[in-house]
């Protein structure tokens, strides 16, 4: 077993990835208001696969197998390929706090693809925090108020649940490679590739390159590639290397709180009772769900008592 001192740094590394991931909705959001979607996300690709060059020396005696090639792909078309193009499509029907609402369907869906491809199981336990943090997620985004930046948010959920099909399909494949490969190293391969697949983009018609870089939505840029790109894959990717992908996926349930509270800090969005009240139950269903509250001994007692060990 492993000791409860070994679930704290991979539960650390996915608060901080869920953290950085919602604050991309809003930073998203912020960008699009003046450059083209393509445009954001080939320059956050940029700027994370430059930042991955200084990762080079860490990389010289790194080996791929043969048999790996293909599972790399297909890891890196899932995510950044295809999430990114969904994710951008869905940011611009709908609203940060909606789109982050379906990331709460992943960890449901990992869950499942978990069970039928990795043989992982779920202790009821664990089943019954999942469904605390995923009600206490769709109840929060519920509660909030509809916004006015959402023409189309049927279509626009739509697409954000096209982009947790790729990220659930990503999950998995990253799971398999982090027990070959380090997480950092992988994270720079999805840099690189995204890099080679989105830069051709501005080339398409209707896609106008900007002449002049504006302070604002540049940054916003900057950060995608920087903190959400790579900070944020690179501590998930450690996380799925130190625990299942099924229990580290229910974290996700913390990017619609998360959301909802940099809404309040650069929109001053205002919160009802009930939303607070939502935001607790996530907590407590994301904390039950990994075992924090529940003492070693008391979990082995417990297995004892009904006759398992």
């Amino acid at each position: 077993m492993k000791s409860g001192h070994s679930k704290i740094l991979p539960a650390l590394s996915l608060l901080l990835a869920t953290l950085l991931w919602a604050s991309s909705f809003i930073a998203l959001k912020i960008a699009f208001t003046d450059y083209h979607p393509m445009v954001v996300i080939a320059g956050r690709m940029v700027v994370a696969s430059l930042a991955c060059l200084f990762l080079l020396p860490h990389f010289r005696h790194i080996r791929i197998r043969h048999q790996d090639f293909k599972l790399m792909a297909f890891m890196a078309l899932c995510e950044p390929c295809l999430y990114f193009i969904f994710e951008a499509l869905a940011l611009k029907n709908t609203s940060a706090s909606q789109a982050s609402m379906i990331t709460t369907l992943l960890p449901l869906l990992v869950s499942v693809a978990s069970a039928l491809f990795l043989a992982e199981k779920f202790s009821l336990q664990n089943i019954t925090g999942l469904g605390l943090a995923m009600a206490g997620a769709l109840a929060l985004s519920i509660g909030g108020e509809i916004s006015p930046h959402a023409p189309a948010p049927l279509l626009g959920n739509f697409y954000e649940f096209l982009a947790m099909i790729c990220a659930t399909a990503y999950t998995l494949a990253i799971k398999k490679l982090t027990s070959r490969y380090s997480p950092l190293f992988l994270t720079a391969v999805q840099a690189w590739v995204g890099a080679i697949f989105f830069l051709p983009m501005l080339l398409l018609p209707g896609v106008p390159v900007p002449e002049t870089f504006l302070l604002v939505p540049t940054a916003s840029i900057i950060y995608l590639g920087i903190a959400v790109t790579l900070l944020a894959y690179g501590a998930y990717n450690y996380a799925l290397s130190a625990m299942d992908a099924g229990k580290a996926s229910i974290y996700i349930n913390l990017i619609p709180l998360f959301t909802m509270l940099f809404s309040w800090i650069i929109f001053k969005e205002s919160f009802t009772l009930f939303q607070y009240l939502a935001g607790f139950v996530i907590f407590f269903g994301v904390a039950l769900s990994q075992g924090f509250w529940l003492k070693r001994p008391l979990q082995q007692q417990a297995l004892t008592d009904s006759g398992k060990i």
